[in-house]
This record gives structure tokens, C-alpha cells and sequence, in this order.
């Protein structure tokens, strides 16, 4: 299965609209996920719109999005369990951030989604891998904007970052 990976879009604060990659690649692949920061909830039904999508509330979220959406989100996937979160804080801290809230979960999850800091990440930590997308529009703290890719398929978790 093949994720379209997102965090962080910040619409409209530092972008009118999605990047023109971001909806093509709503074409090729199966699910999105998105960690948050959507800003306006018309970005999560313009994407729904394309592709099946499961997000989770950010801190720059509007009250309409934090009504609607939980601030963190297990999925599981072609046996694959992914946990789903924005991220609080400095971006130093924002992996111990994470791992207390997903305390009681942690040790089943083979990967952790997330965003908050805009720039991009592929980890690996003990059996668990730690992936943050960057931001598709804003570059505040990241040298790039990005997005990310997650193909599952027979057991393996496969992140790739895509630089727009």
C-alpha cells in the first residue's frame, strides 16, 4: 500500500492552496495521513475530496479542526501498526513529547507519524521507526519543503522523503 504522507500545510496562513504535487500524488497513492496543522478544516475535506484520509489536530489548528479531529490516532495497516500525532514544544524535545503520549502504546507501533517542527525525519529508534514529512508549504525551521511517502507491503514499512 502506498501513504501520501503530510504535516504541516498552514492554510491559508503561509499558503493559499496545496501544492500541485501534493494532489497528484493523491492519485497514486491508497491513504494520506496528516499530522496536523492543517489551520482550516476546508484542507482536510478539499483532500478527502481525492483520497481517504485520517488526520490528527495540531497546535495551529482552528477550534473547528480540534472539535473534530483527536490529537493522536493508531492505524494499522497491512499488519502494520502506525501511530499518528503532531507534536508539542521545541523541536529538540518533540521525540520525548511523543513518546509519553503514546505511553501505553508505544511498544506495538512500528512506526510514529508526525510533524510540528517542519522539517523532515526518518529515524530509526530501537524497533521503531520516527517519521516527520516536513511541511509541503512552509519552511520554518527545514531547509526544504517536502512530503512523504510510506509503502507497506509484506511486513516491511518502506518512508521515503519527496522534496517539492
Amino acid at each position: 500500500m502506498r501513504i501520501l504522507v503530510i504535516s504541516d500545510t498552514h492554510i491559508p496562513v503561509v499558503a493559499d492552496k496545496l501544492p500541485y504535487q501534493i494532489i497528484q500524488e493523491t492519485k497514486k497513492a491508497q491513504l494520506c495521513l496528516h499530522a496536523g496543522d492543517f489551520v482550516n478544516y476546508k484542507v482536510f475535506e478539499e483532500i478527502s475530496s481525492h483520497i481517504k484520509i485520517i488526520g490528527v489536530r495540531g497546535n495551529m489548528d482552528m477550534e473547528e479542526i480540534k472539535k473534530k479531529l483527536p490529537e493522536k490516532e493508531i492505524i494499522e495497516v497491512e499488519g502494520m501498526r502506525i501511530g499518528l500525532i503532531h507534536g508539542r514544544g521545541a523541536p529538540s524535545s518533540l521525540i520525548s513529547y511523543i513518546e509519553e503520549k503514546f505511553y501505553e502504546e508505544i511498544k506495538n507501533l512500528n512506526i510514529i507519524v508526525f510533524g510540528h517542527s517542519h522539517k523532515p525525519m526518518i529515524e530509526k529508534i530501537g524497533n521503531r521507526i520516527y517519521f516527520n514529512p516536513g511541511s509541503p508549504t512552509d519552511k520554518f525551521f527545514a531547509p526544504y519543503n517536502s512530503y512523504g511517502i510510506l509503502n507497506i507491503e509484506k511486513g516491511e514499512i518502506e518512508p521515503q522523503i519527496i522534496r517539492i
